[in-house]
């Protein structure tokens, strides 16, 4: 059944279709052209990042960062746990052995508390991971500051998973600008959109250069087709980079629009027993780019996030759980895992709501309503009212 009310659909303004114009008059429909150089520059400007790759996607973003940091097999790369698997299957990709790190309860990401107990175990087992993969979950920014000074500390490269988290900042400091390298998605379902798509930022130009190098099958500079390493084909299009460039335009906008969904489900359910949102503590701030809830069904008389989720699937409203942790994955069963059961806690009593910055004020009385309907009549059924 097809939902009427998504959880995070595209949302096109006015630009866009313009500059895919531009792309079709001038025949750049290729994956080269003027647009992507352009998209480069100005996510720099929106990130203040020195420098970018833009690619296919943020998967092949953090791909090429993991062959940047010179990842191979037999290696490690700790990752977050509770995130998407497109954060922890680029380990793979290189032959490598994902470390998995528990979150903390303030912002729902990376624990540092537990990345320092994984680098201390790691290295007394005599293995030195490569790289540290921090994901900024549902745009509310990781504790960046500390998880930094401790992979400097370790002397452990930071790799920021940018991928939710475009327009949001951490002390005042655009997410996308953190750590050795830094990853963007620009998917369907991301606060703006290119179709498909990703970038890949850093400080450091010659990585940024190199990558622009991998991404298109590693061809050597020579009038005939000579290949010295192994490439990929990453690029973006010139078409999806025109795209991109019309919703580079409007970020703030769709930030603003997503925050004050969040604001209005926060307004209208924070009343009701048991239920609790994505904290935003200080210097976090969030593109709330999915609003997230978790219910305690021991203080709400009973009612799960599976029952709301079920319930507004009838009226054909898209709701999903919290990411299942990594580590509970079957894929990676078995692999190393540091922390306490929070990301377990979360993934069991969490529920993302749709959060479009196009959904209309009749769109999320709708889900409010619902949520409220299901809640009553639990009480109800079990004599609370």
């Amino acid at each position: 059944m097809i939902p009427e009310i998504y959880l995070s659909s595209p949302h096109l303004g006015d630009l866009e279709l313009q500059y895919v114009q531009e792309a079709f008059a001038a025949n750049w429909v290729a994956p080269v052209g003027p647009h992507i150089d352009a998209f480069e520059r100005e996510l720099c400007i929106e990130t203040g990042a020195a420098h970018a790759a833009a690619l296919s996607s943020g998967t092949s973003a953090l791909h090429l960062s993991l062959v940047l940091l010179g990842v191979s097999p037999g290696d490690e790369v700790i990752c977050q746990s509770f995130t998407f698997a497109a954060s922890a299957n680029p380990i793979v990709y290189q032959g490598a052995t994902p470390v998995f790190i528990d979150s903390e309860a303030d912002t729902w990401n990376m624990c540092p508390d537990a990345l320092e107990m994984a680098l201390k175990d790691r290295l007394a087992r005599g293995k030195r991971p490569k790289a540290v993969i921090v994901v900024n979950l549902y745009g509310m920014p990781a504790k960046l500051d500390a998880l930094l000074k401790i992979c400097h500390q370790y002397e452990v490269p930071l790799v920021e998973d940018a991928a939710e988290s475009f327009g949001s900042t951490y002390n005042d400091k655009p997410c996308g600008s953190f750590g050795k390298l830094a990853v963007l998605s620009f998917n369907g379902n991301k606060i703006i959109t290119t179709s498909g798509g990703g970038a890949l930022l850093s400080e450091d130009e010659a990585l940024i250069k190199r990558a622009r190098f991998l991404a298109t099958q590693a061809r050597d500079p020579a009038p005939y087709y000579q290949h010295s390493s192994i490439g990929y084909n990453y690029r973006i299009s010139n078409v999806c980079a025109g795209i991109g460039r019309g919703q580079l335009r409007i970020l703030a906008d769709r930030v603003a629009q997503r925050r004050a969904n969040y604001a209005y489900y926060f307004e209208h359910l924070i009343k009701l027993p048991g239920f609790a949102f994505q904290p935003e503590p200080d210097p976090c701030f969030s593109n709330r780019w999915l609003t997230c809830i978790t219910v305690d069904p021991d203080l709400s008389g009973g009612i799960t996030c599976e029952a709301i989720r079920l319930a507004l699937a009838e009226k054909r409203i898209e709701a999903r759980p919290l990411w299942k942790p990594m580590h509970q994955q079957p894929v990676f069963a078995g692999l190393p895992y540091y922390g306490s059961g929070v990301s377990n806690r979360l993934f069991k009593t969490g529920l993302c709501l749709p959060s479009g910055s196009n959904l209309t004020r009749e769109q999320i009385t709708k889900v409010v309503s619902c949520v409220e309907e299901t809640v009553e009549v639990a009480y109800l059924a079990d004599g609370k009212n």
